[in-house]
Order: C-alpha cells, then sequence, then structure tokens
C-alpha cells in the first residue's frame, strides 16, 4: 500500500523540499503550512493534499490530521519540521518572543504528536521524525533560546522511545547542520539594544563568523534526503545527522570536554572572556 506522511512547515525551506521528495518516491503527503491559500506549486503534485496547520493552534493541527486521513486512510509518518529561531542578547529579548520560541519549537512539536499518537497508537504503527538541529548537540554565542528548543527537542525525542517503542511507534531525529533556505528572513528573530553597549563589540564579532559558517551550507534536498531516510528506517536508529557540516560539527563537540569547546569557540568568533 502506498504510505502516508504529513509534514509541518511545508510553505518554504526544508518542509517544501521533504514534501516534494516524498511525492517522487511514489507516498502520499499531506503538506501543511500555516497559510495554504497562496500556495500554488504543491496544490499541482498528484498524491499531495496542501491544509492548514499551525503548530500553535491545536485545532488546526487536529483538523490537519483528520483531513489527511480522510483523503489517504491513515498517516504512517509524521515529520515534525515546522521551527521558529530567536537569536540575541537573553537580556534584552522581549519575554514575547522567548515564549514564541519555546511554543513554535517545543510546545507545538508535543501538541503535533499528542494529536496523532491516538491514530498510531490504534494502528501498533507510525513513526514520528522530529527535525532537530545541530544546535540541540552543540551551542554558539547568542543562540541560548534557540538551542534551549533544540535541546528539549532532543531530550524528550530521545525519551519518547522508551514509551513508544513497544507499542509499534518509532521516533527519530534529523539534525541538519545550515540549510541554504529563507528561514533567516522567514523564521529568525534577531534581538538587540544598541543602547546596552556592553554586547555590541561581542554581537558584531559573532555576526562576522556566523556569516562565514552560513558559506558551508547544505542545500534542503540533501537535507530532505535524510528525512526519507528516517521515514524508511524500520531500526532503532534514533539520531540521522543532516549535511557535511552537521557531522563535522557534533564531531568536534563530542571529541572536545566543555572547557575545550567552550575555549575553541570564544576563539573562533573572537570573543574574549
Amino acid at each position: 500500500m502506498t504510505k502516508t506522511v504529513l509534514i509541518t512547515g511545508t510553505s518554504s525551506g526544508l518542509g517544501r523540499a521533504a514534501a516534494r521528495l516524498f511525492q517522487s518516491k511514489g507516498w502520499n503527503v499531506v503538506a501543511t503550512m500555516r497559510n495554504p491559500a497562496a500556495e500554488a506549486e504543491l496544490t499541482s503534485l498528484d498524491r499531495v493534499l496542501v491544509t492548514r496547520l499551525d503548530v500553535e493552534d491545536a485545532s488546526s493541527i487536529a483538523t490537519a490530521i483528520d483531513a489527511g486521513i480522510a483523503r489517504f486512510g491513515a498517516i504512517d509518518v509524521l515529520v515534525n519540521n515546522a521551527g521558529f529561531g530567536a537569536f540575541g542578547p537573553l537580556e534584552v529579548t522581549p519575554i514575547e518572543t522567548i515564549r514564541r520560541q519555546f511554543e513554535v519549537n517545543v510546545i507545538g512539536l508535543l501538541q503535533t504528536m499528542q494529536a496523532i499518537l491516538p491514530h498510531f497508537r490504534a494502528r501498533r504503527a507510525g513513526t514520528i521524525i522530529n527535525v532537530s538541529s545541530t544546535s540541540g548537540r552543540m551551542t554558539l554565542p547568542f543562540g541560548s533560546l534557540y538551542h534551549g528548543s533544540k535541546y528539549a527537542v532532543e531530550g524528550l525525542t530521545e525519551a519518547l522511545q522508551y514509551e513508544l517503542s513497544p507499542l509499534g511507534i518509532g521516533v527519530k531525529l534529523v539534525e541538519p547542520g545550515a540549510i541554504e533556505t529563507d528561514f533567516a528572513s522567514r523564521s529568525i528573530s534577531f534581538n538587540n539594544e544598541p543602547k546596552v553597549a556592553a554586547y555590541q563589540p561581542l554581537l558584531d564579532a559573532a555576526m562576522a563568523t556566523y556569516g562565514r559558517l552560513m558559506a558551508a551550507s547544505s542545500k534542503p534536498e540533501l537535507i530532505a534526503e535524510q528525512i526519507f531516510a528516517a521515514a524508511q528506517d524500520e531500526g532503532r536508529k534514533l539520531r540521522f545527522p543532516a549535511g557535511a557540516d552537521a557531522l563535522r560539527t557534533i564531531a568536534a563537540r563530542e571529541a572536545a570536554t566543555d572547557e575545550e569547546y567552550f575555549a575553541s569557540i570564544m576563539t573562533h568568533f573572537g570573543l574574549t572572556a
């Protein structure tokens, strides 16, 4: 039987690339986004249902899942891809932005899993793929909120395998490095207050280095291949690093002590303790 995947955040970037890839491999795709009325490309593809899902709106999650089941009979895989990034000094970041960081990346992801688990549990089958990041395995300057949200995704996903694998439900983590998408312009909130002068030299140094790091970005299509590999995996493999920079970064972090890693990042970003 043809399998069905539901993917969140398919309006652009990695989510769109994943929707295209699964469809090209013969899967049914429930491509969800906050504003499906603006979508033209995915709606033209066979075996694709484009529907609304906003991870901050629980009713839209349930409606999208019901629509996918009604259209294709069942959902086999959930890909939690929708995300948001808040960066900048914690001291000057509005509490509303802090809340949204965790509402989207953590609470929204949890709500989506909660909504689909009764369907998976009844079938004693299903796979949840949470798109994390190398930001859930290591840290960089001025990313405390984004890293915090991705570390949460890593921990909750790893823990879920104990309660879900006995029910026939798999959980996977895909961990991309930098991706060539418009995430920076669409889904990032950069927070700064120039009047708080102490941070400005640190920010200037960090931003210059971030620009160089982004030069090593992977195509979203390459990362989508790892999502597809995770969906196909029937074993207990949990983590799927995605992109050459992700493999290098994770290996370097695992090889270093906390003190060594902290010192290397400070040096790399031109910061002084």
